[in-house]
């Protein structure tokens, strides 16, 4: 942390308020006594950030409860944090499906929505899409859209740190899209778009089978699969956002391109979309020969592709998610692959948190932003260095 000087108040003021705040939020309530003690700040401090925290609607007195009295006088004053004085929304857009989680500022989850959309819709008719499912979102849990503090989005494709798809083939219309300023026109609050396979990372490490991990490879597992990152504990998005692109592995030369592992005729597959892709797992869960040796071929290519990605990072964990991971004889052969190749080979598991894994980590990389906004103290001194 830099060096404070009384000649910037400004600054002073605003660590003070986070401190406090920071000290409200992890308690029921607190009175000023309290305060004083858990902030070490004076209590003239305390009652002035308390007033201005009041005065701004993130804080708020708590009534007596009935039979709280002191020996002398009216019982203590005490104050909670308001975390209904604003929310969030985690959103998903995927190819078939848009989703999105709302809400308060302690991430307490308020309410959910998930809409059906075409695989061949145009990214207009997405947005489009997603807009009225957030708008019914707000509507049935009584919020305000100008409520909303933050969004967080997890979208398919490479994003750059201002938002931007720079390449994202799994949706029509969508490389190139400047995401976060389209949707920025829609809620007029911060919104923070990632790819999708790193906000299921930061899922599974909040809420997940990754809770007690903080070196960590989140694997969405589909017919391109993508991986998320965290290293120490903090998401690892590369140099472009493009860390974890392990679909494009075949791209590399030497290997045959997804429609050709998964076909049955000697023929590439086509369409190659998950639909077809169903009949052949289905076709090898029935006994068919060659739909068993493409769901073989698959399985195998998606360890080796795995393999490559824990060798690089040594995780403490291997998190599988997305529809291929709940192929029968997936995870049993990851961990024999693993253990055939890395010195250490990390444990495995299977996603907890299932399809709702994506908008979970949107909403939690917007409960991050806030966070940082308001109770992260060494944010606050770092943005005015």
């Amino acid at each position: 942390m830099g060096r404070l000087t009384g000649g910037d108040p400004s600054l002073l003021r605003r660590i003070n308020s986070a401190v406090v705040l920071h000290a409200l939020r992890s308690a029921d309530s607190a009175t000023l006594t309290d305060l004083v003690r858990v902030t070490g700040l004076s209590r003239p401090t305390v009652e002035g950030v308390i007033e201005g925290l009041t005065d701004s609607g993130l804080v708020v007195e708590t009534p007596a409860e009935e039979g709280e009295t002191r020996r002398q006088g009216r019982p203590a004053r005490k104050f909670r944090f308001r975390a209904e004085a604003g929310h969030l929304c985690g959103i998903e857009i995927g190819p078939h499906r848009v989703a999105a989680l709302l809400s308060d500022l302690d991430g307490q989850l308020l309410g959910s929505v998930s809409r059906d959309v075409s695989v061949a819709a145009s990214a207009d008719e997405r947005l489009e899409r997603l807009r009225g499912a957030i708008a019914d979102l707000l509507k049935r849990a009584g919020v305000a859209r100008s409520s909303l503090r933050a969004v967080g989005v997890g979208s398919p494709g490479i994003v750059d740190a201002e938002g931007t798809v720079r390449l994202g083939t799994a949706l029509p219309g969508w490389t190139g899209l400047p995401l976060g300023d389209r949707l920025r026109r829609s809620f007029r609050c911060p919104v923070l778009v990632e790819n999708d396979a790193n906000t299921a990372a930061v899922a599974e490490h909040w809420k997940g089978a990754a809770t007690h991990s903080d070196d960590v490879v989140f694997v969405l597992a589909g017919l391109s699969p993508g991986a998320g990152a965290l290293i120490g504990g903090r998401l690892h998005r590369g140099f472009g956002g493009a860390a974890g692109e392990i679909g494009a592995l075949h791209l590399l030369g030497g290997e045959a391109p997804p429609e050709e592992v998964l076909s049955t005729t000697g023929e590439p597959l086509h369409p190659l979309d998950e639909e077809q892709v169903a009949r052949v797992f289905a076709l090898a869960r029935a006994g068919d020969s060659r739909a068993q040796a493409a769901e073989a071929r698959f399985i195998r290519r998606l360890v080796h592709h795995v393999a490559a990605l824990a060798l690089a990072l040594d995780p403490e964990l291997v998190v599988v998610g997305g529809w291929a991971a709940g192929l029968d004889g997936v995870l049993d052969p990851l961990r024999g692959e693993l253990a055939r190749y890395c010195l250490r080979p990390p444990l495995v598991a299977q996603s907890v948190l299932g399809e709702a894994a994506i908008a979970t980590g949107a909403l939690r990389l917007a409960l991050d932003h806030v966070e940082a906004e308001l109770f992260a103290v060494e944010s606050t001194v770092t943005a005015r260095r």
